[in-house]
């Protein structure tokens, strides 16, 4: 997908939001932000900015773009292998403000610790949230 300019800083902020749940932004959490960033064209000089002046969340359609974005949060707080109850929480009010479904996102907390460093495979992912569709 195409996203604005707008909708990329929004992304990244959710990021780093998410990083800093437990009041600091590790490298491991940055590296991977930025690497990100670079897959939607936005440099790391941008993030920089980011990091102090977050930008306002955006629910993107279509919904495959809000369980990647979900994705790529879960990626951002597992990366250091040390997650708290408040990134949980934040995780999850991110994905109902995404509109995604709670007993889904609640499965893919569940099931985050079945796979190597907590990441979920995407096709296990898209699978989860079919079935709470349907």
């Amino acid at each position: 997908m195409n996203y604005t300019r707008e909708e990329k800083l929004a992304l990244l902020s959710e990021l780093i939001i998410l990083a800093k749940t437990d009041n600091q932004l590790g490298n491991d959490e940055l590296h991977l932000i930025k690497a990100i960033a670079s897959t939607i064209q936005v440099n790391d000089i941008d993030v920089d900015l980011l990091v102090n002046n977050p930008k306002e969340s955006k629910v993107l359609t279509p919904e495959s773009e809000r369980i990647l974005q979900f994705h790529r949060l879960t990626l951002v707080m597992n990366i250091d292998q040390q997650t708290s109850i408040d990134e949980i929480v934040r995780l999850k009010n991110f994905g109902l403000h995404m509109g995604l479904p709670a007993p889904a996102i609640d499965e893919v907390l569940q099931r985050m610790s079945n796979y190597e460093n907590k990441v979920i495979p995407p096709n296990i992912l898209i699978d989860i949230f079919k079935k709470h569709y349907n």
